[in-house]
């Protein structure tokens, strides 16, 4: 925010300027010529040297192109004929509108100052069996970092205590606490709200997921999206035409107009150079797409340049991931079927088996259990990879697994069993088929809505891929009302596909992954997005647009925003022509005089100002 100190010179310059007003008009004698200038002149410097300085810079580098230069040229001109009060307005309302921009700036960046709070100056770390207290960045990855109720965890890593629950909303919008496991990451940033946990660090502090979103945030507002970048190439051309028409304004009466006074004619010209002065644009347009990046980074939604920002608003075709995007990437088991043998028991010595295996549909089978498999004997465990596995168990000989290591061990599987579309594990006991445990993934709980929601904001194709079978993605497709959908691709076959709707020009495609499999189709697409929470490092980092929060409702709200910044800039860019274009005829026929200069371009600048920082309370 703009600190008070700042207004100083603005305070300054307006309590002259209105006392000069206030003198002039009770005719006080010792207000003579000289005196008004020595005190016009005084309110002028605090806020037109600086502009002055600006537009002197730019002329040694050859550049007359820019709104400094029409200032100056326009209020050193009402100076010279006399017009010193209006001199000392425009200054005066340019740099309140210069201070005004700063504050909604530093609006805009409120959640970025925000993030910057919540980076922790210091870590509790385990060495020597105790507990020392260092700043972050002298912690090492692999170390033990300990975090209290209540405290900020200070780097990233990989909760060791049984659970706990965390805080995240200020990295990822999401206001609800997330319940964490052993095993699970966390982020630096988030808050532990429950009991004391104990951490290892898994990345340096520089590394770590808070740094590399405020990294992001920041390097987004140097990239320009095409309106920014146009406005620019407006200027080179806009400024050298606006002081060729003052000149015409100021001589070509002389030819024309009987009567000719040459300082009635200058001061018409000196009135179009102050309303034709551009600064309202070079003000509201950045504000404007600066204000969408800082919304749609509190609301969990990292863009990485406004050019991203303004392509989303035009998104014809989402391909998206399914598993981890659509789906949490949790398997569960969703039912049980047991032929010969109690379901109980079948689980129960199908977990003690698959105890002793990482694979995630293993680990799914063993926490649906829970502790019933305890106290079981397993010895003579042979695992065949990409298979199943196989033991004695209390003297049984038990098989899990696909369809493959069945039939390798010569057991027959039932048709219903062996048509089942999604991931089963098969259990054979004493070469006996006794039945199957199905494992799904779940899908996300808002993954309909977002479909929905982009539906209606008239994507025009929602296309699914996925690495798992085709069944399996087609179902969950349908069960989110997605027509289009591609199963049991590899990572080459996925990037296929997207360049095969790249090649057929339609608008913006986008690819939303999360996996080091997504990250050649993210960088291919128009605007690829990574799911940020759960997401590999190499796709958030090749990835255009991150979702901290793995909601793909939030490509939806991403979309929203970006409309939301493109209307707002171009209702800022349409204002400003209007009124400039009346003001501009006015003022070049003598009807507008410098006051109503002053309100055409500082009016409109203030009102674009106040126009731009609305989208700071976008909700995605």
């Amino acid at each position: 925010m703009v600190t008070g100190r700042k207004y100083f010179p603005v305070i300054f310059s307006a309590l002259l300027l209105g006392g000069g007003l206030a003198i002039s008009i009770l005719d006080a004698a010792f207000f003579e010529e000289w005196v008004k200038i020595a005190w016009y002149a005084l309110a002028y410097l605090p806020v037109g040297t600086p502009v002055v300085k600006k537009a002197v810079d730019e002329l040694l580098r050859l550049d007359f192109a820019n709104e400094f230069f029409l200032m100056s040229v326009a209020t050193i001109g009402a100076f010279a004929i006399g017009e010193y009060a209006e001199a000392v307005a425009v200054m005066l309302f340019y740099e309140v509108g210069e201070l005004l921009q700063q504050d909604a700036v530093g609006r805009a960046r409120g959640n970025i100052k925000a993030l910057l709070d919540l980076r922790p100056d210091r870590a509790t770390v385990k060495r020597g069996g105790e507990w020392v207290t260092v700043k972050p960045g002298e912690t090492s990855v692999g170390e033990v970092i300990m975090v209290k109720q209540g405290e900020k965890v200070p780097l990233d890593g990989e909760l060791l205590s049984e659970s706990t629950t965390v805080n995240t909303s200020a990295i990822t919008g999401e206001s609800r606490p997330d319940r964490i496991y052993r095993g699970d990451r966390i982020h630096a940033g988030s808050i532990n709200t429950d009991g004391v946990a104990e951490i290892r660090v898994t990345r340096g502090f520089a590394d770590s997921s808070l740094s590399r979103i405020l990294n992001l945030v920041e390097e987004a507002s140097q990239r320009k999206a095409p309106t920014e970048r146009f406005m620019r190439r407006f200027a080179r051309w806009y400024t050298p035409l606006v002081m060729s028409m003052a000149l015409l304004i100021t001589f070509l009466p002389i030819l024309i107009v009987e009567g000719y006074v040459f300082t009635d004619w200058v001061y018409r010209a000196f009135v179009f150079l102050v309303i034709a002065c551009p600064c309202a644009l070079y003000v509201s347009i950045p504000l404007g797409y600066f204000g969408g990046i800082g919304s749609a980074s509190r609301n969990g939604i990292l863009f990485k340049g406004a050019d991203y920002l303004d392509r989303m608003k035009d998104l014809h075709t989402l391909i998206i991931d399914k598993t981890g995007t659509l789906t949490k990437g949790n398997f569960k088991v969703t039912q049980v079927n047991a032929f010969g043998i109690d379901s109980e028991e079948l689980v129960r010595l199908t977990a003690a088996l698959e105890s002793r295996s990482n694979h995630p549909v293993a680990r799914a089978v063993v926490e649906f259990s829970g502790s019933n498999h305890s106290g079981l004997k397993v010895e003579d465990v042979t695992e065949v990879p990409a298979h199943g596995m196989k033991a004695r168990i209390g003297g049984k000989e038990v098989i899990a697994g696909n369809v493959k290591l069945m039939a390798r061990h010569g057991v027959e599987i039932p048709t219903e069993a062996a048509s089942i579309p999604y991931t089963c594990v098969h259990v054979a006991i004493d070469g006996r088929y006794s039945g199957y445990l199905v494992i799904a993934d779940e899908v996300r709980e808002d993954s309909a809505s977002a479909v929905s929601k982009l539906k209606k904001m008239g994507a025009r194709e929602i296309v699914v891929l996925s690495g798992d079978r085709e069944g399996i993605t087609r179902e969950v497709a349908g069960s989110l009302g997605i027509d289009h959908a591609h199963g049991d691709l590899l990572p080459e076959e996925k990037t296929a596909i997207v360049r095969e709707y790249l090649d057929r020009k339609r608008g913006f495609v986008a690819f939303a992954g999360d996996g080091i499999n997504d990250a050649p189709s993210i960088a291919l697409a128009d605007i690829g997005i990574a799911m940020g929470a759960r997401g590999s490092d190499l796709a958030i980092e090749t990835a255009d647009v991150v979702i901290q929060t793995d909601q793909p409702s939030r490509i939806a709200g991403a979309v929203s925003i970006s409309r939301a910044t493109n209307r707002i800039v171009w209702q800022n860019i349409w204002m400003v022509f209007i009124v400039k274009a009346l003001f501009l005829g006015l003022g070049a026929v003598g009807v507008a005089g410098m006051w109503e200069a002053v309100f055409a371009d500082m009016g409109v600048a203030l009102a674009a100002i106040f126009n731009a920082i609305r989208i700071l309370h976008k909700k995605a």
